[in-house]
């Protein structure tokens, strides 16, 4: 057996060499995968070029589960990185969270492999979620703050200025109707996101990409994944039946869930019902100035002399 590989892969170099972008799954790359491929690539590119989610001299943070979202966001941004139009580095950074039988070996070895700087830090919040939350209740909530936490602190210490995160296309569209539905919300999840103490900007790439084609990709280049011991075993979470109810309408009415995703970026605020969002107090004056504009155009030279 091979000795283990250290957690850290040192020294962190300046950038990825090109040699380490990831290599296809197959030998032979069938059409299908090409054109899946270029279409993850091609929605990622978009995504970023539309939120500005990466520039000149970016090191770029890249939160790796080992589930099939994080993994296929590294990959991508590897790839992408080669012919982006501008530098950034990549480190990819995964979090121990002492879960029973989680195993330890698997992440190391496939980045080191892959020859992508990582770290791999440890905090046993598993105990903590455990030991706070009752039996039934939803882990979420306290599991996502500490792993936030701790993945902030390691940011700020290293001088990271992106964070980027795994969410999708149907991450999103979930979050808005877990939002509506039990939070009262018309809120979701953004593509970019400035942290509430304003020290780090979160980017989620995969904005565009369709869970669905992740799905495919993910077998494809045959991804070592680690199942999640905790969220990932709970049936009873409001987002298990918010993601059933999308599936059951995308079957119905096939495109659907990109139509809803199409409504988030084309928000009327004048057209919903909340006066922090829209001056609906000073629409009188906007009707009195329009009127006053309309008037000056009618008294200012008649439309109908020749």
């Amino acid at each position: 057996m091979s000795s283990p590989i250290p957690h850290r892969a040192s020294p962190i170099p300046s950038a990825i060499p090109l040699a380490a972008a990831p290599v296809a799954a197959a030998a032979r790359p069938s059409s299908t995968y090409k054109r899946l491929q270029a279409r993850i690539r091609g929605l990622v590119g978009k995504a970023i070029d539309d939120y500005a989610m990466i520039a000149e001299g970016d090191r770029v943070m890249v939160c790796l589960s080992g589930g099939k979202d994080s993994y296929t966001l590294l990959d991508v941004l590897l790839s992408l990185q080669r012919s982006a139009p501008v530098r950034f580095e990549l480190v990819a950074v995964n979090l121990d969270q002492k879960q029973p039988g989680f195993p330890t070996h698997v992440l190391p070895e496939y980045l080191g492999a892959l020859g992508v700087p990582f770290e791999i830090l440890e905090q046993d919040t598993y105990s903590v979620v455990k030991r706070v939350v009752p039996d039934g209740r939803t882990m979420c909530g306290l599991c996502s703050r500490l792993r936030r936490g701790r993945l902030y602190r390691y940011a700020a210490e290293n001088g990271i200025t992106k964070i980027a995160l795994g969410h999708h296309r149907d991450d999103i569209v979930e979050t808005l109707f877990l939002n509506l539905f039990f939070g009262g919300r018309m809120k979701a999840m953004p593509p970019k996101l400035l942290s509430e103490d304003a020290r780090h900007v979160v980017i989620r790439p995969l904005a565009y990409v369709p869970e669905r084609e992740i799905d495919r990709y993910a077998r494809a280049r045959q991804f070592p994944i680690i199942p999640c011991r905790l969220c990932g075993s709970q049936d009873n979470l409001q987002r298990v039946a918010v993601k059933k109810m999308l599936a059951d309408w995308e079957r119905a009415f096939p495109g659907r869930t990109e139509t809803i995703f199409s409504a988030l970026r084309n928000v009327s605020p004048s057209h919903l019902a909340d006066p922090a969002a829209f001056d609906f107090a000073g629409l009188e004056a906007a009707r009195a100035a329009a009127a006053d504009i309309q008037g000056d155009t009618i008294t200012g030279e008649p439309w109908d002399e020749r």
